[in-house]
């Protein structure tokens, strides 16, 4: 599990998860255990176990069923106390788009996630108007 530190949040119901930027910014100390990597292209190396999801930049997820899926993961990882980090180029939209659906998981209300993450994370997150619908219009899956 993350100790607390730059970029990792804490949802209420413990999960600790880490944000950060892929953009020319060194791998931080300790490595994590999982990745969550949101990018248009597929990462040509990570640095551990991962997932990628298609998304383009300043965009939403190319298939919204997977993003949904690896959010769950994420949350599910991050709940076993593992290292687990989000990260996209800038690390404030698509990254902060992603940690506000996984934070609605961890017991935020949709309505209120965005400003959740923008107090927490980044107070730039989720930089679109159709990312904070889209967080928004998120929900947990049945069973979740």
């Amino acid at each position: 599990m993350w100790e607390p530190g730059p970029g990792v949040i804490e949802l209420p119901d413990g999960a600790r998860l880490r944000g950060r930027s892929l953009r020319g910014a060194p791998v931080p100390h300790p490595s994590p255990d999982w990745g969550l990597y949101l990018l248009a292209a597929e990462p040509p190396h990570t640095p551990c176990p991962a997932r990628w999801v298609r998304w383009p930049d300043f965009r939403l997820p190319s298939d919204r069923v997977d993003a949904a899926d690896a959010f769950a993961e994420a949350h599910r990882r991050a709940l076993d106390g593992q290292r687990v980090e989000v990260a996209c180029g800038g690390g404030r939209g698509r990254t902060g788009t992603a940690l506000a659906c996984i934070a609605v998981l961890g017991g935020v209300e949709a309505d209120a996630a965005v400003k959740w993450v923008r107090e927490r994370y980044d107070r730039r997150a989720v930089e679109t108007p159709w990312q904070r619908r889209y967080v928004r219009a998120f929900s947990r899956p049945a069973g979740a």
